[in-house]
């Protein structure tokens, strides 16, 4: 099993990271996709930590849409960054998370689109998937994406939310859905329906920790070993056991990322 998406360079694990790291091997994960912020220097020296810790972990490497107003001067920077960045890490499989969020609008509209393009062309100069962030902008980022050919390298829509007309868009196009923690959640029935028709080799699971703990440890910190959760709510939403949720998730991490 393989959490496709977690924050563990962040500082909330600074003191624990050997523990969290012991309780997800005992939960049965092989590994993780470490998210880090191509413009937190110290989120990027952590990221040396974390790969030294355990060799299961792979990153992804990006300029967060809450992050582009950075970049308003020179979009073009975010891609030449992340190029650095990427390059620099022999662990490097990703390029994100990156995208729009307009539910904040930390940065103008204008400004988090054009370097959310030009993260996509960094990704494609350097032939990597991309982990898409995406909140209350779903057609700004299907247009870029489609203006970019992003299909062309890979596109994983991380802790999707959306319901199942987004879903068979973004199906149809080739994409990957990743599941989160709010799966989980009573509630969540249309991202129930989502997790019932997403064919296994075009989904993943993740945590997105610190963030989005899963039933039954909602309201503290998150962490990967919690990905479980997620290939059981999967497993009894579509009648199958967790395991081969896991199995699944894990083949088609494999095909994406060649880990």
């Amino acid at each position: 099993m393989i959490d496709s998406h977690c924050h563990l360079a962040g500082e909330e694990f600074e003191a624990d990271l050997p523990a969290v790291i012991d309780r997800a091997r005992t939960a049965g994960l092989t590994g993780a996709l470490v998210i880090i912020a191509a413009d937190d220097e110290a989120e990027y020296q952590r990221a040396t930590t974390v790969t030294e810790a355990w060799d299961g972990i792979r990153l992804s490497i990006g300029v967060h849409p809450h992050a582009a107003v950075q970049f308003a001067d020179d979009p073009a920077r975010a891609g030449r960054l992340v190029d650095e960045r990427i390059t620099g890490r022999a662990a490097a499989r990703a390029l994100g998370e990156i995208g729009l969020d307009y539910h904040y609008d930390f940065a103008p509209r204008e400004v988090q689109q054009a370097v959310f393009r030009e993260q996509i062309r960094a990704a494609r100069r350097l032939s990597l998937p991309i982990i898409v962030h995406t909140r209350e902008a779903e057609e700004d980022t299907f247009r870029v994406l489609a203006e970019e050919s992003a299909g062309d390298t890979g596109v994983v829509l991380h802790c999707f939310t959306g319901d199942r007309a987004m879903a068979t868009r973004a199906l149809d196009l080739g994409f990957y859905l990743s599941l989160a923690g709010i799966v989980t959640f009573p509630r969540a029935n249309e991202l129930h329906e989502v997790a019932k028709m997403v064919p296994l080799d075009r989904l993943l699971i993740e945590t997105d920790s610190p963030f989005l703990a899963p039933v039954p440890h909602r309201g503290t910190r998150n962490e990967p070993a919690r990905v479980i959760h997620v290939a059981e709510a999967v497993g009894q939403l579509r009648g199958i056991p967790p395991q081969a949720v896991a199995d699944a998730t894990r083949d088609t991490f494999v095909r994406l990322f060649k880990p």
